[in-house]
């Protein structure tokens, strides 16, 4: 399938992942619908570079209602991503979670269905307790925290559909994800970011171990996705099978970031429901999708840790012409 002067509507546009899609859809050509719960540019800092060149499609899709408007836009191909996505703090805000990630998935999957494809966007977090690595989708999901309980059931809801009506959906799971306008309050992005400012460093032992994937890597995935048809009524890991632990991870942006920040390994305890390993099989995706990981962790590390140090000249450089806004 050929992406250029389709429609195509992104749920949660403005998001980390979503903005990096909304950039990679533009460039394929796509008329880009973006879903957003205010159409302000102020809100949306992330599409900044490419406001003008897309439709806003301003929704909370938790609110059915709001949704009536995908009618008269009629997309061809919807790429839904808007959820609530923090794992430890979703146990603070359960009925946010559970409201964001399940029902408002339902909302979306009843309120409109004239589609080519719909491609639902899930996660890792769903196989939660499991004994082996890597994960592969034939595996029996356990989540594990409420972030993911809602996840799962937004994937339950999306495949019923497929199952019942025949509906075009494909369903991908991506393994962490990081890079450029990634939020500090994922492990990457905070780390890098006390590292460049010479932050002392708590965490656990960290024995837990991980698969990070840069974000470009996920992108490809998704557009894989949306212009192949073998993947429709699948469930597919966008994965690298590598993992690394917690501490190693540190480790590594304190080295490749030269921080003079104190490591202080051990200082935090594990999360009560700590994922001891996590790493994905991408076979499925390699078959059907024609995906692999292209960019290695190590210089998604690198780009990473350039990005945020522009970041923090822009941000919060004394010559920034950010800070005299407020003044």
């Amino acid at each position: 399938m050929i992406l250029k002067n389709k429609k195509i509507l992104v749920t949660g546009a403005s998001g980390f992942i979503s903005s990096h899609l909304v950039k990679r859809l533009l460039k394929e050509g796509a008329k880009v619908y973006a879903n957003t719960k205010y159409n302000s540019v102020i809100d949306n800092l992330r599409l900044l570079n490419f406001w003008d060149d897309i439709k806003v499609v301003e929704a909370d899709i938790r609110n059915v209602d709001s949704l009536s408007q995908l009618k008269k836009v009629k997309p061809e191909i919807i790429y839904h991503l808007a959820a609530y996505n923090h794992v430890g703090d979703s146990f603070l805000h359960v009925s946010e979670a559970l409201h964001c990630n399940g029902i408002a998935t339902a909302n979306l999957l009843e309120c409109y269905q004239d589609y080519e494809k719909f491609i639902y966007m899930s996660t890792s977090e769903t196989y939660g307790k499991q004994t082996t690595v890597p994960f592969q989708e034939t595996m029996t999901p356990f989540p594990i925290s409420p972030y993911a309980v809602g996840k799962y059931s937004g994937e339950l809801y999306a495949r019923m559909m497929q199952h019942v009506h025949g509906l075009p959906i494909v369903v991908l799971k991506p393994f962490n994800t990081f890079g450029p306008f990634q939020s500090p309050r994922a492990v990457i992005g905070e780390m890098i970011i006390k590292c460049l400012k010479g932050h002392d460093i708590l965490a656990t032992e960290g024995m837990q171990t991980r698969e990070f994937n840069y974000v470009d890597n996920i992108v490809d995935g998704l557009i894989a996705a949306g212009k192949s048809n073998e993947g429709v009524g699948e469930v597919i890991n966008i994965a690298s099978g590598e993992e690394i632990t917690i501490k190693d991870l540190i480790l590594k942006i304190h080295n490749l970031s030269d921080s003079k920040s104190k490591l202080k390994i051990g200082a935090l305890p594990y999360r009560p429901t700590e994922i001891w390993r996590m790493s994905g099989d991408y076979t499925k995706a390699k078959k059907l999708l024609g995906w692999s990981p292209k960019v290695s962790f190590e210089e998604g590390l690198r780009r990473s840790i350039e990005w945020y140090r522009k970041f923090l000249d822009i941000f919060e450089g004394k010559e920034s012409k950010l800070l005299n806004l407020n003044e």
